[in-house]
């Protein structure tokens, strides 16, 4: 018997989008757990049919309801980070003490975040000391400020998606390799962020002197030996309404060589150790971009080096938001 989701698959094929949709509706209503699951995927997503966040937040856990492992840790993601409806940490929670009950990678997500100090909104209680490296630009670092085991979390998450780092260039209306970064990334979007993930942004913030809402979602770089990104500043180019005003690097490992990140016109060089935090500011006191914040990570010579970056905008920004805007400059095809 040929099942409702391969049936709407097939009309996808033909074109018949609305056909597709309407299969996949009788059988979420009939408790089919994976049309539930697609429909809310196509939702989140946007690509078929117009983007709703509530509609998804729904089919999501009527799934997760139903026993459905993947729907249940997207809908706490989105619950927490208020995609859809307002942000929840303490129904997020919730609903993840439930999920791991039953699914043994909800019960490790749960275990790593009991672990953590945190407040009823999931905010840190405390923080580790900072220590300045340079007043104006600002910079500072924060050892240890992740443990090995947030570290690994963050790692994992996208660990399966990594992709070499590129950029869309106008003239060839192609997608060609960063002219000055040659690694791999992949960046945790709101669907991904688990509470732990989510707990870490709350921190990143709170040493950053920022909102959690301004921060883009954290991106992990993986940098092979040789690899590296070249001199830069990290700040958007102008005209921009909604500036890069600071940058936290998270050093996710520390069993490599070489990797520095430098700030070749301030003579510092700071030497990634596991679970440390560097944060910079990228602007001047006027919103300008920084000369002085111009910096790069230093080639690898050894090992593999591993980092999570989020960049803090000026005022909130919306992870949906970016992810159309970067869809928007792909190249059709």
């Amino acid at each position: 018997m040929v099942k409702p989701l391969q049936l709407a698959t097939h009309c996808l094929e033909q074109g018949r989008s609305d056909d597709a949709y309407a299969l996949l509706q009788q059988a979420a209503a009939a408790g089919d757990t994976d049309a539930l699951m697609q429909l809310a995927v196509w939702h989140l997503s946007g690509t078929i049919f117009a983007r709703d966040l509530p509609a998804a937040r729904h089919l999501l856990g009527r799934a997760a309801a139903l026993g459905h492992a993947d729907a249940a840790l997207i809908e706490i993601a989105l619950t927490a980070n208020g995609s859809g409806g307002t942000a929840d940490w303490k129904t997020a929670a919730q609903l993840l003490d439930r999920a791991a009950r039953k699914d043994p990678l909800a019960a490790e997500y749960l275990e790593l975040l009991r672990k953590m100090d945190l407040d009823e909104d999931g905010a840190p209680r405390e923080l580790p000391q900072s220590a300045p490296l340079h007043p104006k630009p600002r910079i500072e670092h924060f050892a240890r400020f992740c443990t090995p085991e947030e570290c690994v979390h963050i790692a994992s998450l996208t660990a399966n998606f990594l992709q070499p780092a590129s950029v869309f260039d106008p003239r060839s209306g192609k997608m060609i390799a960063h002219p000055i970064r040659s690694s791999d990334n992949a960046v945790v979007g709101p669907t991904q962020e688990s509470l732990v993930v989510q707990a870490i942004n709350r921190r990143i913030a709170a040493a950053t002197g920022t909102a959690t809402e301004q921060g883009e979602p954290l991106t992990v770089l993986r940098y092979a030996p040789g690899q590296q990104y070249r001199p830069h500043l990290d700040t958007l180019p102008s005209p921009v309404s909604n500036q890069r005003i600071r940058t936290a690097i998270l050093y996710l490992n520390a069993n490599f060589t070489g990797g520095e990140t430098e700030f070749p016109l301030l003579g510092i060089k700071v030497a990634p150790g596991a679970g440390d935090l560097l944060v910079f500011d990228n602007v001047d006191a006027q919103g300008a971009p920084e000369p002085l914040s111009r910096h790069a990570g230093l080639p690898v010579i050894s090992g593999t080096k591993w980092i999570a970056t989020r960049w803090i905008r000026a005022r909130p920004t919306s992870a949906w938001e970016l992810s159309d805007e970067a869809r928007a400059a792909a190249p059709a095809g």
